[in-house]
């Protein structure tokens, strides 16, 4: 690792200076935690309106400076900016010879490795892949949620401790993610995460269409305690009609579902696709996939699961 920064700031021995290159809801965050850790944070990049005022309330003092800037006075350099973006941004500092050996990058992204950093390996620098498994505000409510938050980390083996102790020092528990598995694990996160919010949003919604004014208080109860029992049990605790084989509530379900849709559409001159179109393949796609799983745990006698199946489409 690089040498200790001593700076006369009565900081303890090994800590960095750090320069953070993206201030959105994740890099301005996890900037703020490694201060904490009594790391010294030297810079960060934030363009947008947004960005900065982030970059102000959760790292105040910290100058903001261009890209190149940032990597020239940091020890530890932390990527935070959008996977599709990120490759080009490395090897565009790795163009004007940003990198230098020895020096620490770590990126936030859940999709990549260390091999997305490989223009920085070729300098003689450390690459690091460190990705919180964890949804952010960019508040500084999102400091608390690092606590025992877990983070994917990927690096090559005689650097992983590095990593690690990153995370660590964040307050959050590193659980290692083979390179070659990592699109797998953001695939499962954003499965969970997103869809989570995709499919609270829709339930929220055709209770908001029926008339139910704060559709939340009838939602929260439930699916907090769906949640909690799919994560304490797994599919032991799936219940509802496509688990009993209840092909007629499950077929009414498609009926309603079906007349909104052609309400909507025809109320918007045949906008196929908009205002809430999504609900009936959301519906019918979760069932289908949840039929298959109830299937593979016996639940459901053969004819069960051919009715329904017939129903599902």
């Amino acid at each position: 690792m690089p040498e200790p920064v001593h700076d006369g700031t009565g900081s303890r021995a090994g800590r960095l200076r750090l320069g953070v290159i993206g201030a959105g809801k994740v890099g301005a965050v996890l900037g703020a935690a490694l201060r904490a850790a009594e790391h010294r944070v030297v810079g960060v990049t934030a363009v947008s309106e947004a960005s900065l005022e982030r970059a102000e309330n959760l790292l105040p003092g910290v100058p903001v400076r261009e890209a190149r800037e940032v990597v020239d006075g940091s020890d530890l350099v932390l990527l935070a900016v959008p996977d599709d973006v990120l490759a080009e941004l490395v090897s565009g500092l790795a163009a004007l010879g940003a990198w230098r050996p020895g020096q620490l990058v770590a990126h936030t992204s859940g999709r990549f490795g260390v091999d997305v950093l490989q223009p920085i390996r070729a300098v003689g620098a450390i690459p690091l892949a460190i990705h919180p498994a964890m949804t952010f505000t960019g508040l500084s409510l999102d400091l608390g949620r690092l606590q025992d938050c877990v983070f994917g980390v990927s690096a090559d083996a005689p650097m992983l401790p590095i990593a690690q102790a990153l995370v660590i020092e964040m307050g959050g528990e590193p659980v290692v993610i083979p390179e070659e598995q990592r699109v797998l694990y953001h695939a499962a996160l954003a499965h969970g995460s997103n869809h989570l919010v995709t499919l609270a949003s829709q339930a929220a919604q055709l209770l908001s269409e029926i008339g139910v004014a704060e559709p939340e208080r009838v939602l929260g109860p439930l699916l907090r305690a769906s949640l909690d029992n799919a994560l304490a049990s797994g599919e032991s605790a799936l219940t509802g009609p496509v688990s009993r084989g209840d092909a007629g509530t499950v077929a009414a379900h498609r009926e309603a579902l079906t007349g909104r849709r052609a309400l909507r559409q025809e109320a918007a001159a045949g906008a196929a696709g908009r205002d809430g179109d999504d609900i009936l393949d959301s519906y019918l796609a979760m069932a289908r996939a949840t039929l298959q799983r109830a299937v593979r745990q016996d639940r459901l006698r053969t004819d069960q699961a051919a009715t329904l199946g017939d129903v599902l489409g």
